[in-house]
């Protein structure tokens, strides 16, 4: 017993310094990246702007490919880690640099004719703007191609937790972005295609900063390329359900991008893309977290810790949508006044969009921990099956929506239905696999907990900020406390348990004395 206690204080105060590594990591982001979107939005305007966004969604169609690989090479590595058998993980990484090549050559491929077709007959561009679309498609697609192969170095340093390196280059990647934003302006040339060749530098400068990293650090990136016939198999049947998971992410977010640009113009995907930059800003409070939980989730599970496994799920997904909740709430309270001063020139309907897309991250936030409980398990198919088709669904409705007159902000509406469901199956599926998982715990200490907290939160934030009597800066910077604050209290009396309390309480005391 006092073993099972040191290696959980252990694990908490891995993930307490890795968490805050990365939390360093997103303030910085968000600072920066705010103001960076801003100088882009106004260099480019709103019809390259949202040419950039629609034309990248080709591209990133595809991201349901790389995203299946990237949760299987994580999985795999951190899977072996938690066995520590050594001489596998050395096979595992061999066999996923092999995979990703395969995969880079695969999305080549596809962008270089079907993407070329779409960008060219199907989507709604003005043509004195289809030279600049292609020099961005080609951009986007080779530092697509940079990613994927990178992905298993970018998988070696979640599994290992070096959360710390990880911040320190994106912190690099934010800052490079910003000096790109500032000196476009300077250059003579068509802004649009500088814009995409730049970040296409940047994107290999970044990644030839982490695999030199991964060669000097871990032992397993600098063995030789090994193939086995097996693991790779078994590497590849579980990557390709991932996608198929992927897919209905990937697919329903461009695909709805798409018929947008059809029947509304390059303006709407503007809304949906800012809107979408702000969700990413905000998300990744609890992307952060969820990425300082996944390896110990994994690893507990292969070590056959599978209570203190357990134990970080049904925490973990409390305390991600709570995190997320204290920085959605108080952005919502002044979406507008915020969206005025960052853009000046706000494309119609993006409050609206950032309301949708914010209350899915909220109800996908409860999720993250759950679907990693189901990858440490490896039986991921029926899953992915579900999962992937209730997400698609989104497509046809917005479709039947639009052909019954509805505009452009309600064709997206029932996406906040289906990642409900999504939620459900979520839940449904990890029981399956794992019987010892109580699903009346978690519906009731996580699902129905954090959605009440949430409600009680914002009515709560906005009968008080409805209070304050200044205006412009002063009342953003007011309303933002004090929803922050209200958001905080209700989490801290409601959200967390007993002794939850006790042990924050505690964490406070001993660095204060």
């Amino acid at each position: 017993l006092q073993i099972d206690m040191q290696d959980t204080s252990t694990n908490n105060k891995r993930i307490a310094k890795n968490t805050f590594f990365l939390y360093i990591r997103m303030l910085l982001k968000i600072f920066v990246g705010l103001y960076t979107s801003r100088v882009i939005f106004k260099v480019l305007g709103i019809t390259d702007f949202g040419i950039y966004n629609v034309v990248g969604g080709v591209v990133y169609m595809l991201e349901f490919l790389n995203s299946g690989m990237t949760m299987s090479s994580q999985r795999f590595l951190s899977f072996e880690l938690g066995k520590k058998d050594y001489k596998r993980l050395e096979l595992v990484f061999s066999t996923s640099i092999i995979i990703h090549f395969i995969l880079a050559f695969f999305v080549f491929l596809i962008i270089e004719s079907i993407g070329l077709w779409i960008l060219n007959t199907k989507l709604n561009i003005p043509e004195s703007r289809l030279y600049a679309a292609n020099w961005v498609l080609q951009c986007s697609v080779l530092s697509f191609i940079i990613s994927i192969i990178s992905v298993p170095y970018n998988s070696c340093i979640i599994a290992h937790e070096k959360m710390n390196f990880y911040a320190y280059i994106s912190i690099l990647e934010v800052i490079l972005k910003l000096i790109i934003a500032l000196c476009l302006q300077f250059f003579k040339m068509d802004y649009l295609i500088l814009y995409a060749v730049l970040l296409l530098v940047l994107q290999l400068t970044i990644r030839f900063i982490y695999v030199y990293f991964c060669k000097k650090m871990f032992l397993e990136c600098k063995a030789k390329l090994k193939f086995n016939l097996m693991l790779f198999k078994k590497m590849f049947s579980y990557a390709s359900w991932n996608m198929m998971g992927c897919l209905g992410m990937s697919f329903k977010d461009q695909w709805t991008n798409i018929i947008l640009n059809i029947y509304f113009g390059t303006a709407i995907n503007s809304a949906r893309g800012i809107a979408g930059q702000v969700n990413g800003i905000i998300n990744g409070f609890a992307t952060n977290f969820s990425m300082a939980l996944n390896p110990q989730i994994i690893k507990q599970y292969a070590s056959g810790n599978l209570r203190e496994s357990m134990t970080i799920v049904y925490t973990g997904s409390r305390f991600v949508c709570f995190l997320l909740a204290l920085f959605v709430i108080p952005f919502l309270m002044n979406v507008d006044f915020i969206l005025f001063i960052w853009l000046g020139d706000v494309p119609r309907y993006t409050n609206i969009f950032i309301y949708i897309i914010l209350i899915n991250s909220l109800l996908n936030s409860m999720s993250h921990s759950v679907m990693t409980g189901i990858h440490a398990t490896g039986n991921v198919k029926l899953f992915q099956t579900l999962w992937s088709l209730t997400l698609l669904l989104e497509i046809p409705c917005a479709y039947v929506i639009i052909m019954l007159g509805g505009n452009s902000y309600q064709a997206v509406l029932p996406s906040v239905i289906f990642m409900f469901f999504t939620l459900i199956i979520s839940i449904l599926i990890l029981k399956k696999n794992v019987p010892s998982y109580s699903i009346n715990e978690y519906i009731f200490s996580c699902v129905f907990r954090c959605i009440i907290i949430i409600i009680i939160s914002y009515y709560l934030s906005g009968i008080l900020t409805s209070l304050i009597t200044c205006e412009g800066i002063t009342k953003l910077i007011a309303s933002s406390i004090i929803s922050f604050l209200t958001t905080a209290l209700v989490v801290w009396l409601f959200g967390l348990k007993k002794q939850e309390r006790s042990m924050v309480i505690e964490k406070v005391k001993s660095y204060l004395y």
